[in-house]
């Protein structure tokens, strides 16, 4: 009988972590402007080291959660104003198999730290468009180079 009841308080606890999981995505996301994304959060292997979350943009920030985190608060946050996109590239090598097909990897400069995050190509207009708002008139800094491959 021992068994048995270890075998269900361990279902019970693997369920409520499910639970947790759901519930914490429903709070974060319940206000919309939320992209699929991956961020690199280790760069010791080539290839590797690639996060799977999803951002939420909250005015001038990209906060960044983590896909499989009980976390309530963004694991990282990009703030619109410090962050400059240095280039864009395909996966390449490992990355090809840790992401899907149609992402970008954008490599980008936020407090003077670089950063890498990956996102749908579709989603990649979107991103550099708010990235790049600012009042009619205004130039904006934001993107390193105008010359970038089509990816």
């Amino acid at each position: 009988m021992e068994i048995v009841e270890g075998i269900g308080i361990g279902i019970a606890v693997v369920l409520a972590a499910i639970l947790i999981l759901f519930v914490r995505r429903a709070v974060v996301t319940r206000s919309g402007g939320i992209i699929r994304l991956g961020v690199r959060v280790t760069t010791v292997l080539d290839g590797r080291g690639w996060s799977p979350g999803f951002g939420r943009f909250v005015g001038d920030e990209l906060r960044w959660y983590r896909l499989f985190s009980f976390a309530l608060r963004p694991k990282r946050v990009l703030s619109r104003k410090e962050l400059v996109v240095e280039r864009r590239r395909l996966p390449e090598g490992q990355e090809r198999f840790s992401m899907p097909a149609d992402w970008v990897i954008l490599r980008c400069t936020s407090q003077h730290a670089p950063v890498e995050i990956a996102m749908a190509r579709s989603t990649v207009t979107g991103f550099l468009s708010w990235l790049e708002a600012a009042p009619p008139g205004a130039a904006s800094p934001r993107l390193a180079s105008s010359d970038w491959p089509a990816a």
